[in-house]
């Protein structure tokens, strides 16, 4: 269902123009209005929902899949050496949009668009105990 008072509900259903590259009846895929790289792109889905943990497992799936043939066809298109799908939830995470979207990022050599973490370097007992703690 659609959200009234959310901008991507609308972009994703056509209410509000968009430089849109794909759609079909669960997805919009646009032009990212303020891109990282040439060619970033968002996949959004026409039914509302703010985050990872509130979208419908099919419809995860299905997102996942459409950004799969995305990234080969933008690749093939643009000519890029590389792709980050990035999806981000919670402020804290850099969601700025409570709607569950899927950044496609075309990467180039030297493009400068780095990510948003440095890599830590957590000792083996640390890690070990993290892992028995989060062991599913």
């Amino acid at each position: 269902m659609m959200k009234d008072d959310c901008i991507f509900c609308k972009l994703a259903n056509g209410v509000i123009p968009t430089n849109s590259i794909y759609e079909d009846d669960d997805f919009r895929v646009i032009l990212d209005a303020g891109p990282a790289t040439r060619g970033h792109a968002l996949i959004i889905p026409k039914e509302h929902y703010a985050n990872l943990y509130e979208i419908d497992e099919n419809v995860a799936a299905s997102a996942m899949k459409l950004a799969k043939k995305m990234a080969a066809h933008m690749t093939e298109r643009l000519k890029c050496d590389g792709f980050n799908l990035v999806q981000n939830n919670g402020e804290c995470a850099g969601q700025s949009v409570f709607h569950f979207h899927l950044h496609l990022i075309p990467r180039y050599e030297n493009d400068g668009a780095l990510p948003l973490w440095k890599p830590q370097s957590p000792d083996d007992d640390a890690q070990k105990k993290l892992c028995e703690e989060l062991k599913f």
